[in-house]
């Protein structure tokens, strides 16, 4: 790889190089079309799929396909009027709910706690320090991911060279890009000391029990305890969740995921009476609408006096 293809590679995230080969495969060998591709063909693909996919998949579909043309030199098929109708009416002959993942209450995070401190005590007993190791990792993740409303990709990149740690106050986490950050500037973030659930004491524990200097905060732990140099895939994140809520006897872990964490923060936020603008800064939201999709405002959490 030369120095241009290098540059031109990290100008582009992982996933959505690999969302947009996704698509390209799909509409090539799982439906048979040809690239470059004509307008008439991409309504014609949108309209066997209309009833199968959502809305939204159509959309990213579109957008990867457009991509490839323009980065080929060809003209543009999908903004075409015929195109541009064609995905209206799908929206307005299959109009799609949109499912949001359940938020993670603060009981429910705390029993999942809970569980992983029994399970810590039980490993020590046993000497067993591969399991060890998996629970400090795993309490040290979701405590983290909660507080910090992380998504699954934010925690997966955390590296200790980027934490700064002040164990009476809390730890700065510094992640050189986001999903919103589009000029790839960074951000810090301030992860508080809390008095229950703390995410700094449980990322101490982790880092000092796997004795880790640098690399990635989260990484695998293969079956014999060796820690490897690369961290977690976010695809595990979701499993791993699930597995840990069901392991505390949460009723319907599948229907969470690892947006559960960052919904939940936001529903004990606004339960808690923090203003918007506040909520916005502290995740990273740039429009209320954003912030409003992750609010749950059905119910209120179990309130928790003194956390800090």
């Amino acid at each position: 790889m030369n120095n241009v293809d290098q540059y031109i590679k990290a100008a582009t995230r992982d996933n959505t190089r690999r969302s947009y080969q996704s698509a390209v495969t799909h509409f090539e060998v799982n439906w048979g079309g040809f690239l470059p591709a004509t307008s008439d063909a991409m309504a014609r693909y949108l309209a066997d799929h209309a009833k199968t996919l959502s809305h939204s998949t159509l959309k990213q579909r579109m957008a990867a396909l457009a991509r490839w043309h323009i980065d080929q030199g060809f003209p543009d098929p999908t903004k075409s009027p015929l195109v541009k109708k064609v995905l209206k009416g799908i929206r307005e002959l299959h109009p799609s709910q949109t499912h949001q993942a359940r938020p993670l209450q603060l009981s429910q995070l705390k029993a999942v706690v809970t569980w992983l401190d029994n399970e810590i005590i039980n490993s020590k007993a046993r000497n067993d320090h591969t399991s060890s190791l998996r629970n400090y990792r795993n309490k040290a993740l979701i405590l983290i991911g909660f507080w910090r409303a992380f998504r699954s990709d934010e925690l997966c990149r955390l590296l200790i060279e980027n934490i700064q740690v002040n164990p009476s106050e809390g730890m700065t986490l510094f992640l050189p890009r986001t999903k919103g950050d589009r000029q790839s500037n960074g951000r810090n973030y301030k992860v508080p000391a809390l008095e229950q659930l703390c995410p700094v004491n449980a990322y101490l524990q982790w880092i000092d029990l796997a004795q880790l200097k640098e690399g990635p905060v989260f990484c695998g732990i293969n079956r014999w305890g060796q820690l490897s140099d690369k961290p977690m895939h976010p695809n595990s994140i979701i499993p791993l969740l699930r597995k840990l809520l069901e392991s505390a006897a949460i009723l319907e872990p599948d229907r969470f995921s690892s947006h559960s964490l960052r919904r939940g923060f936001a529903s004990w936020a606004n339960a808690n009476h923090w203003d918007l603008k506040s909520l916005m800064e502290y995740v990273g939201w740039k429009d209320v609408q954003s912030a409003m999709r992750y609010i749950e405002t059905s119910g209120h959490f179990i309130q928790c006096e003194k956390l800090k």
